[in-house]
């Protein structure tokens, strides 16, 4: 039976760029380097080694709790902060060099973010259902309005909760209730999807959602390092609506 409403995640949840991020960066060192040059100077020969570096900085940076909150709120600050934590004092990249790689990268990432092939399929037949729908995402209005006008997904739900604008994000239990309270749901109606299993699962089922963990790498295997139970796993989201 589906419920009264459900609360979606945004990215890699609806949307994704489908790639890992040293793809992201890899690609970004070489067209500024390439543009920078202008395909004179021979590629730094240890590319690999530097991205590999840089993800090992961005696992870092993104694991602190507190850092996560205020790098997500400034994306391209914490995107320059990380290639810097990542290449240290190599001295092949200048300043104007390691802002335009950081921005770089996170253009690369906004351009090829797509829509999971089922995404709207889901949210319609939902909609046909009569569930009552809130896109709940962390990050900048800026940010996360480009994406949402990108897929045009503003008119599949009667609530859009964007941290940047209602001044509280997950996993704050205030910014799930202020959620249903939009939604006029009760938390035991109410379902939770997304890719994160902190901000979707273990945070929400504290307030008595049934809390849904939307598996990225699609294979339904939970990380052997966490404390999570998902009420519910998916690997598409199409599984949320078969049978109806």
């Amino acid at each position: 039976m589906l419920p009264a409403a459900i609360l979606f995640d945004l990215d890699d949840t609806l949307i994704s760029p489908h790639l890992h991020r040293k793809t992201f960066w890899n690609d970004a060192i070489r067209q500024v380097w390439d543009e920078t040059n202008d395909g004179l100077e021979t590629l730094p020969k240890n590319i690999d080694v530097l991205v590999q570096q840089i993800d090992k900085a961005a696992q870092v940076f993104w694991s602190d709790p507190k850092r996560h909150k205020t790098g997500r709120l400034n994306l391209r600050k914490a995107r320059y902060e990380i290639f810097n934590n990542g290449i240290g004092l190599d001295s092949q990249f200048g300043e104007d060099i390691r802002w335009a790689i950081a921005d770089k990268c996170g253009q690369l990432m906004f351009e090829k973010t797509t829509l999971y092939p089922d995404a709207i399929s889901t949210l319609n037949k939902l909609r046909h259902n009569k569930v009552k729908l809130a896109l709940v995402t962390n990050g900048t209005s800026t940010a996360q309005r480009k994406k949402i006008n990108k897929f045009d997904l503003e008119n599949h739900f009667d609530h859009i909760q964007i941290e940047g604008e209602a001044g509280i994000g997950k996993p704050e239990l205030g910014a799930y209730k202020k959620a249903l309270i939009a939604l006029d749901v009760n938390a035991s109606e109410t379902w939770m999807v997304g890719d994160n299993l902190e901000w979707e699962v273990i945070a929400p089922q504290k307030l008595g959602i049934f809390s849904i963990w939307r598996d990225p790498q699609g294979d339904g295997t939970l990380p052997k390092n966490t404390a999570a139970k998902p009420d519910m796993i998916i690997t598409k989201l199409s599984e949320l609506v078969t049978g109806y």
